[in-house]
């Protein structure tokens, strides 16, 4: 009796055993798998992983405040971007502050409605004021472009411009979205945003310069398909105490407020970072 007994319990076990583990609940997939959190300039999202791209390894601890200018204890460079919205700069006094070991210059823009273009008002004061005072040169051209060919024809009318100036920073396509009803550019596509940087920067390339694109977070994260441009340099907007767009940058425009000797008014602050860290050899998974 006392082994049917016996032979009962444990039957009866491993029944619950066996109803445990089929009762388990499934594992919950992670909501987050393929994605990393980014700040967008607006709060924290997740958005999914550029695999093209490498990571931002730069972190807070390497960035100080100074009244308002940034200093970096890896190997960097300061510099400030301008057009004809600071009117006259002394370059002289621009150069004596030590704030400006490089100056990105716009060249000239296209209009937003009718989309002629146009050389910047300062550009040869500016560029000439620079080059002057040993501050080295980069430029930008103010994109309203609505197709590859318009950003090419952009190029190329920047390219006249510069012809016989010293560029040796890199010549940037700085396309921005007027969010107004008569602009030509409202509703463009990331896809064809996209097509006009890469058309932009390959005919910045051809003529032996080193093209870059600039965007603010937003616009990055959620227009330009970035994948696209791995292979040009980034200049990013997002002001802030270090740098958290998170993909390599190699330029970050960090103030819009900026005050600098020589100039009347606000101008935007950057930094040049010249010996950026090297991610791990394998980036953990995202999510």
């Amino acid at each position: 009796m006392k082994r049917y007994i016996s032979m009962f319990i444990t039957a009866a076990l491993c029944a619950l055993l066996l109803s445990a583990c089929t009762l388990r609940p499934e594992p919950t997939p992670d909501p987050h798998e393929g994605m990393v959190q980014v700040d967008d300039g607006t709060g924290l999202v997740w958005l999914p992983l550029i695999e093209e791209l490498e990571p931002n390894m730069l972190l807070p601890e390497h960035f100080s405040s100074d009244n308002g200018y940034l200093t970096c204890s890896l190997s960097c460079e300061h510099g400030i971007d301008v057009s004809e919205h600071q009117q006259e700069i002394d370059w002289e006094q621009v150069a004596a502050s030590g704030l400006a070991d490089f100056a990105f210059i716009r060249a000239g823009y296209r209009g937003y409605t009718e989309g002629g273009l146009f050389e910047d008002l300062y550009f040869r004061d500016n560029i000439e004021g620079a080059l002057e005072n040993g501050i080295d040169v980069g430029v930008y051209f103010f994109s309203q472009a609505t197709t590859a060919e318009e950003a090419i024809e952009e190029a190329q009318f920047l390219l006249e411009l510069i012809d016989g100036y010293e560029i040796t920073y890199p010549i940037a396509f700085d396309w921005e979205p007027m969010h107004l009803e008569e602009a030509r550019t409202e509703g463009l596509s990331g896809d064809v945003l996209t097509d006009c940087a890469i058309a932009f920067c390959d005919t910045i390339a051809a003529a032996g310069y080193e093209p870059a694109v600039y965007f603010y977070r937003h616009l990055g994260y959620y227009d330009y398909d970035l994948g696209r441009l791995a292979d040009y340099t980034f200049w990013v907007g997002a002001p802030g105490e270090y740098p958290d767009f998170y993909y390599r940058h190699e330029y970050w425009q960090y103030s819009y407020t900026g005050v600098v000797p020589g100039i009347e008014g606000d101008v935007d602050l950057n930094l040049h970072f010249t010996d950026l860290p090297a991610p791990p050899e394998e980036t953990p998974e995202a999510g």
